[in-house]
């Protein structure tokens, strides 16, 4: 609509209500409804995302919706910040709780995973950046045997990385936006705690975590 004042025409867009989260789903609201900024989201978001322009508390915001889990929306809130700058809000379902997801229920491995301070008389030992690309990380809260469980999970060796100086797994590291996202999805089903970064940021300790049976 236009709305004329002193002789002038100032466009003036009304945006409906943002509408609440599905039951099962989980969405992000990013500050601000500029083409750039679409353009951006829809470049680096998962093409399964829809997004939409809407007014929420009375601010213009894109909603975000697609996403199956709160670890996956903070994962990509987390990573839009750190990429993009942008600040993104995670809103959940009603019925969400707002309390910690109990631990993946795995089948534990007769086996323990040595993650102690890396050794520098380890010739495994050989700590170097990432390149460009998709970081997926995993926090082990300090639980060695978590390493066990990622690499049951994904049939594949783990690795050990430092990011923001706090030592993570390291699940995932591609240039394919779709397979991190696979990965990030397969272990946030289960109940991880795991996040999508920059890998540029993130420094490799070790490429694969050793795990010695007991």
């Amino acid at each position: 609509m236009e709305v004329v004042v002193g002789g002038s025409a100032i466009a003036q867009t009304r945006y409906s209500a943002c509408q609440p989260p599905n039951a099962t789903e989980y969405l992000l609201l990013v500050p601000g409804s500029a083409a750039d900024k679409q353009t951006q989201l829809k470049r680096v978001l998962p093409a399964t995302a829809d997004l939409t322009v809407c007014n929420y508390q009375n601010q213009v915001v894109t909603r975000v919706s697609g996403f199956s889990s709160l670890g996956i929306a903070n994962a990509w809130a987390q990573y839009l910040k750190e990429v993009n700058g942008f600040d993104a809000t995670v809103a959940r379902p009603a019925e969400a709780q707002a309390t910690r997801p109990p631990a993946p229920e795995i089948q534990p491995q007769p086996t323990s995973p040595n993650l102690a301070n890396p050794n520098p008389n380890n010739s495994a030992y050989s700590p170097r950046p990432l390149g460009t690309g998709y970081a997926v990380l995993v926090d082990y809260f300090d639980q060695p045997e978590i390493a066990a469980q990622v690499r049951q999970l994904l049939s594949q060796d783990v690795g050990l990385v430092s990011y923001g100086q706090k030592p993570y797994l390291l699940a995932g590291y591609t240039i394919n936006q779709s397979a991190a996202n696979a990965t990030l999805q397969t272990l946030s089903d289960r109940g991880f705690w795991v996040m999508l970064v920059d890998s540029r940021r993130v420094v490799l300790l070790k490429p694969t975590v050793m795990i010695s049976a007991e």
